[in-house]
């Protein structure tokens, strides 16, 4: 494969508010976590601040203009977005950018996959994605999940191919 976009946003686009996730959704994560599994991710500084950790079992690549930004090991910080899909690259076959906005707007035009979770619920946010064209890409549902007792916002995962 090669690149590949992952990330999650509400009805409304927002895909976060005071730096955090605007949703607590166990099987979304579960399923970002197995999509992930043995892969490189690169995020942008404030998306890994979300969760200040390495995401295990992954290469973890933080891209920032910050050049004395300090990581704990094994973590990567680069400069820019090009280096980071080259150390990727390195890494696996597949690779993923997990966020955020600027970082996702700028692979998506080199993307072969997008996977897309939609949370159904409008948010209050403070950090909103644009619409994407997915007009070059064949789509399908991969995962639907009900609002349940750890739920509280049902949520569609769509995959977008490039064709």
């Amino acid at each position: 494969m090669a690149l590949s976009i992952i990330y999650a946003r509400s009805e409304n686009h927002c895909i976060g508010h005071q730096g955090r996730l605007p949703w607590n959704l166990p099987d979304e994560f579960a399923s970002f976590n197995n999509i992930t599994d043995g892969k490189a991710i690169i995020m942008g500084r404030r998306s890994y601040e979300d969760h200040h950790s390495v995401l295990p079992n992954r290469l973890n690549i933080v891209v920032s203009r910050q050049v004395d930004y300090v990581l704990p090991a094994p973590m990567i910080l680069t400069t820019d977005l090009i280096t980071a899909l080259q150390i990727a690259a390195d890494y696996s076959a597949e690779y993923f950018i997990i966020g955020g906005v600027k970082l996702i707007s700028e692979g998506l035009s080199q993307a072969s996959r997008v996977v897309e979770t939609i949370v159904h619920t409008e948010v209050n946010g403070d950090t909103f994605l644009p619409a994407m064209d997915f007009s070059h890409y064949t789509s399908e549902i991969i995962e639907h999940h009900h609002v349940d007792e750890n739920h509280a916002s049902a949520f569609t995962v769509w995959q977008h191919t490039r064709t």
